[in-house]
């Protein structure tokens, strides 16, 4: 683990930034937190809003097994201490979109303890502490440009559960924070605790700022809210790093405050004082028992659990893939799941990995699709890949096979038998057309006899042409090789 060497270059000295997150993570489940409603995107607004939701008299809150058990996965993924006692907590606020005036949550008993998560940063790794994971139900939303002097209300979020994932301030630079945020939202989506979907705020984080002088003691932080993207999360980091730094050497001081991130301009301005727990007057909720999970349901979650990224890389890289391409192959879950399904039909890894990070992600990102909506199979891919290995295919031929399956989803023997697209190994066939060739290009035979050895390519590459692309390029070369000697 290395300390990071980031720093800010003031008029009168260099200052540190120091980082936290608070992150804030939609359950994956079918329902609410402590209701049956829906908790669908896009649906029309205050279509999906139980009578708990609403805070309608007499209506009392059922916790979610779904929504702790996902949490629970959540917590044992980042090595993280599982709460067997854990409780809910009243937070006390008024919005106009939080009908019961109060949120429920967890300040004093958390269901998740202390974790962390591993970074790569500039090739070096570092550890990030995770503080806690509570759950907690969200707010709904406020529309304030529906009409010219009303805001309207949209209860479809209120009670959606939340997780909220705190670090330590560990993170030193707005690399740092991007590496944490980005590993954060892999390891949910391996997991499926949340789908990551920030720009639909499934996932996004509040971002803590301070600065101080290497070595000196923790300066005031601001805290800015809602950041939906690991860009945006960076940009407003070092926006407001400088904005602090600025203040501080011009005499200035800090104001704890909470903020809001502008993306049109990637700057942060003041939104309100930033308040203290106690402001909140926050209470054990009396609706509510107190959570008490036993050792079955928590090998439950623990078995549950699928490889997850880290280990996934590992496997890769000792099966003989780079560590970029392995990197590459686990970013993203569909990525892996759909390799995996590559390797399980006894593919070459090395071939399959270069294979797939070329001509299937350029072909994906040429047609602006995903490798869930690929037209193109694991199975497919395999039996693809095989036609090259026996020397069915070669390279170029293999190429416009694959564009062929792009095109049609037909299968690559299909396509071979269908257009003649196998490769020929025919000695006598190829060495009558280098006869062919050497015959018409007198000059670059007696400069290539002459010594311009650089000329072999460009045999190669006429018969190749003459033949159409179905030549055997080793025998070419072989051959070549004898005919022009």
């Amino acid at each position: 683990m290395t300390e990071s060497t980031y720093r800010i270059r003031g008029e009168t000295a260099e200052w540190e930034v120091v980082i936290g997150l608070e992150v804030h993570a939609q359950v994956t489940s079918n329902a609410k937190l402590f209701s049956g409603a829906s908790t669908e995107f896009g649906a029309e607004p205050n279509t999906q809003v139980s009578l708990v939701d609403a805070a309608m008299p007499g209506m009392l809150p059922v916790p979610n097994r779904e929504c702790i058990r996902q949490a629970v996965r959540t917590g044992m993924a980042i090595d993280a201490e599982i709460n067997r006692w854990s409780r809910f907590d009243r937070k006390n606020y008024f919005y106009a979109d939080l009908p019961q005036g109060y949120q429920i949550s967890q300040l004093y008993h958390p269901l998740v303890g202390e974790g962390h998560l591993e970074v790569e940063v500039d090739g070096s790794l570092k550890t990030i502490g995770v503080e806690r994971i509570h759950v907690e139900q969200d707010a709904g939303k406020l529309m304030h440009d529906q009409h010219p002097s009303m805001s309207y209300v949209d209860l479809n979020r209120s009670g959606v559960a939340l997780m909220e994932i705190v670090s330590r301030p560990d993170m030193r630079s707005p690399a740092e924070a991007g590496a944490y945020l980005t590993k954060l939202r892999s390891i949910l989506r391996y997991v499926g605790s949340c789908d990551g979907n920030m720009d639909q705020g499934s996932m996004r984080a509040d971002v803590n700022v301070s600065v101080r002088k290497p070595g000196d003691e923790l300066g005031t932080r601001t805290e800015t809210k809602n950041v939906n993207s690991v860009r945006f999360v960076m940009q407003a980091i070092e926006h407001e790093a400088m904005r602090q730094v600025e203040l501080l050497e011009s005499g200035g001081t800090i104001v704890q405050e909470t903020r809001l991130f502008n993306p049109d301009t990637g700057t942060t301005r003041s939104m309100r004082s930033k308040e203290d727990a106690h402001d909140y007057r926050y209470f054990p909720d009396p609706d509510l028992l107190p959570l008490e999970l036993d050792e079955a349901f928590l090998e439950e979650c623990r078995a549950s659990l699928p490889e997850l990224p880290d280990a996934k890389r590992a496997r890769y890289t000792d099966a003989g893939i780079g560590a970029y391409n392995a990197g590459v192959l686990t970013a993203e879950v569909e990525t892996a799941r759909w390799f995996d399904a590559l390797l399980a039909t006894g593919a070459n890894p090395t071939q399959a990995a270069n294979w797939v990070t070329s001509e299937l992600f350029g072909a994906l990102n040429r047609t602006g699709t995903s490798i869930e909506q690929s037209s193109v199979s694991p199975a497919q891919a395999a039996e693809l890949l095989a036609l090259v290995a026996d020397g069915t295919l070669s390279g170029s031929l293999a190429k416009q096979v694959f564009e062929v399956m792009l095109k049609t989803g037909q299968d690559p023997v299909a396509i071979v038998e269908e257009r003649g697209l196998k490769q020929t190994s025919d000695t006598g066939a190829i060495e009558a057309v280098i006869a062919e060739v050497m015959a018409k290009n007198p000059n670059q035979l007696e400069q290539y006899r002459g010594g311009k050895e650089a000329l072999f390519g460009f045999f190669v590459g006429q018969t190749m042409k003459a033949m159409g692309g179905k030549a055997n390029p080793a025998v070419v070369n072989e051959l070549l090789k004898k005919a022009l000697s």
